[in-house]
């Protein structure tokens, strides 16, 4: 997810859109400071421990150009 104040949340989810409308209403941490969030990639896992692998190693790089560079398909996870 991204959010107008050029933000990205990486996470994972059975139901993406549930989860973005989580953050866009209930959510009171981190999500709630920079509202409004959109869905702006998202890909299909065959089982949730590969979800969260992939997950794991999006937020283990710290880096806002290595995000990009999945969203915009330069990096195969």
């Amino acid at each position: 997810m991204s959010s107008l104040a050029g933000k990205y949340y990486v996470g994972s989810s059975e139901n993406p859109q549930r989860r973005l409308s989580y953050h866009n209403t209930i959510e009171k941490g981190f999500t709630s400071r920079y509202r409004p969030w959109s869905l702006i990639w998202s890909k299909e896992y065959p089982s949730k421990v590969e979800a969260q692998l992939v997950e794991s190693k999006i937020k283990s790089w710290k880096s806002r150009v290595m995000i990009e560079k999945v969203i915009n398909e330069e990096v195969n996870i």
